[in-house]
């Protein structure tokens, strides 16, 4: 399972680092120490949390354009015989797309992957993103 560092974290879920550093010392998101020391985020819980916070939006948060490139982590991946449904939370955004079974097994998407979906009039493209 990937993990994370708090400023990845933060980038994905549209907050600060002092927001995510906060929800990991109340307990509200599992981290651990990472190998050099620094706390890294469990990636299926950061996917769990950004679930949480997309399913409620913000009062009077305002709403901008979808389009372009949307980078976000997955939090749902439902596969049949032929089509995968998968869902992205990113920021206050959560982009549901369909493609191929054999793309999204090619694309390695799982909860808590970090996933750009690419807006285009009605279709969404779904691409892995490599992190550095």
């Amino acid at each position: 399972m990937p993990t994370y560092r708090v400023a990845e974290a933060a980038t994905l879920l549209g907050v600060s680092d002092d927001t995510v550093r906060r929800w990991i010392d109340s307990g509200r998101l599992a981290a651990a120490p990472g190998s050099s020391g620094h706390r890294e985020v469990d990636g299926l819980a950061l996917a769990g949390l950004a679930q949480e916070l997309g399913a409620r939006p913000e009062p009077g948060g305002e709403h901008r354009s979808t389009r372009n490139r949307l980078r976000g982590i997955v939090t749902r991946v439902v596969r049949d015989t032929v089509m995968a449904q998968v869902e992205i939370q990113a920021g206050p955004y959560r982009v549901v797309s369909l493609i191929s079974r054999e793309a999204a097994d090619e694309l390695g998407l799982e909860p808590g992957v970090v996933a750009v979906a690419s807006v285009k009039a009605t279709n969404v493209a779904v691409e892995h993103v490599e992190r550095r």
